[in-house]
């Protein structure tokens, strides 16, 4: 029987849909924009309501642009899903209906509460077991926010009538109408409230952000079947739910990264850079976390990760708030139309810095401006801080790691821009390997989605399934050290 993948990408900015053939190709995609909402300052919202709706409408386009033949067999398909991590949703298990907006993983609203906890002595303890550094990013604050703030949810916590997860709980939820509540092992260790020894919820830490264990999901395998749906009607029988596991670590799967030592970068919103460390959950050196890279066929594996909070986002908000270009693709152009950056340098801090730097209260600034300087200096000191602050990280890693990388894989929109591409292979003085599908998370769902249902047995089955499509080499640039140093320097200012 022909199988047929419906893969879910579910991101910071979009819900996209896609349809894989069982080598691995993507033979139909749609995408679905949600709306940001930034009440305050540093706060970052999403209506949870509104990504399921965008979840369910990208599903029907998708399956509009498919034979009709295809849904008088429903079972041949089946439903992936990879998701923006961190991003905690809170709802009322009794209505449906989550008790605010979904705090984003960008959101900064619980850097007090979080300076709090280190000046407390709890860092140690949190690192050790969650393998995190206490920082906003991760869900326990957003949760702890919410159920402080919230009118009424303190007390419907207590009474064991709120739930709580990350994006794909909350849609999976939805999608078996309640009957499956459930993450993966990958989201959970990304929530500051999962033990990576243990393998399961803590009492500690959930005590340390006063957020009942019944408001918890239950935890499985990245390849496992969470459960069965129609889509809302869209398909006459049920489909099963299977494979699931966040962005980032969609992406180390979808580029095969299924050996010790092997890394990738994704671009996308933000950026994040993982290696696989193996079965053991060794506590990462300082400026990176330990987190679960992927599980599968009965074993778990740990990765090294380092997560930047504004790549692919300082592009749109040059396209999209400064108005600089139409469109992101509009900057390449211009970037290379003139021999350098001026010196000037954006640091983009939207959110703090993340990793290896860790400062949350940090924000962003740009540098270096002077008379000369044009909209295409500008322009090219976006795209270099991308390039900057993927080397800050795999510096950190590859000193972890016994050594300059071999190779980074690559995946994510800004991979097409072949001027940061190329200076970010310059800049690590390491190869960057591209792949054939740009959509490397949602490739990775599909692969664990096989393995829960048989289709594929074991990971050297599925690796010759990765297409490089190309790989840029670092090429000799001597202004690399004095233009690297320029955006340290830069940082500096900011985090002294």
């Amino acid at each position: 029987m022909t199988q047929r993948f419906i893969a879910i990408d579910q991101s910071t900015s979009s819900t996209k849909a896609l349809l894989f053939d069982e080598q691995c190709k993507v033979l139909a995609r749609t995408n679905v924009d949600h709306k940001q909402y930034y009440p305050q300052t540093g706060w970052v919202e999403h209506d949870a309501e509104e990504i399921y709706t965008n979840m369910v409408e990208a599903i029907r386009k998708l399956m509009e642009n498919v034979d009709l033949h295809y849904s008088l067999i429903p079972h041949t398909f089946s439903l992936a899903l990879t998701n923006q991590r961190e991003t905690a949703v809170v709802w009322n298990k009794l209505t449906g209906k989550p008790i605010a907006n979904a705090v984003v993983w960008q959101d900064t609203r619980g850097a007090e509460l979080c300076r709090t906890l280190r000046s407390s002595g709890m860092a140690k303890m949190v690192f050790e077991k969650s393998g995190l550094l206490i920082d906003p990013n991760f869900s326990a604050t957003g949760v702890k926010w919410l159920l402080d703030n919230i009118e009424g949810a303190r007390d419907a916590a207590n009474r064991g009538e709120l739930l709580m997860g990350t994006i794909e709980t909350w849609l999976i939820w939805k999608l078996t109408g309640g009957k499956t509540f459930a993450t993966d092992y990958t989201n959970a260790s990304r929530t500051m409230l999962f033990n990576i020894h243990t393998m399961q919820w803590d009492d500690e830490l959930l005590a340390l952000f006063d957020i009942p264990r019944s408001m918890m999901p239950d935890v499985l395998p990245c390849d496992a079947i969470y459960g069965e749906t129609t889509v809302e009607g869209i398909f006459t029988k049920p489909i099963q739910i299977a494979g699931v596991l966040g962005d980032s670590h969609g992406a180390l799967v979808g580029q095969m990264c299924f050996t010790p030592g092997s890394g990738k970068v994704t671009y996308g919103t933000g950026s994040s850079v993982m290696v696989n460390i193996g079965e053991e959950p060794k506590m990462a050196p300082e400026g990176l976390v330990t987190s679960v890279g992927f599980s599968a066929f009965g074993k778990v594996y740990y990765g090294f990760e380092g997560n930047i909070y504004s790549t692919g986002a300082t592009l749109k908000w040059i396209a999209d708030q400064l108005q600089l270009v139409g469109h992101p693709s509009e900057m390449e152009a211009l970037a290379t139309s003139i021999p350098d950056n001026g010196g000037v340098y954006i640091v983009p801090a939207f959110s703090g810095l993340g990793a290896p730097w860790w400062q949350s209260n940090v924000k962003g600034a740009v540098f270096g401006l002077t008379f000369a300087t044009t909209k295409a200096h500008f322009l090219r000191a976006a795209l270099e801080s991308i390039a900057y602050q993927i080397k800050d990280l795999i510096d950190v890693m590859a000193r972890a790691t016994g050594g300059r990388l071999k190779e980074i894989a690559a995946d994510g929109g800004p991979t097409k821009n072949k001027f940061l591409m190329q200076f970010q292979a310059d800049m690590l003085d390491t190869p960057v390997v591209c792949t054939e599908v740009d959509d490397a998370s949602a490739l990775g769902a599909v692969i664990m989605n096989g393995f829960a249902r048989g289709i594929w047995k074991s990971f050297d089955e599925v690796a010759p399934l990765r297409k490089v499509t190309e790989v840029i080499k670092p090429q000799q640039n001597p202004q690399k050290q004095t233009l690297y140093q320029g955006w340290r320097d830069a940082v500096n200012q900011l985090i002294k």
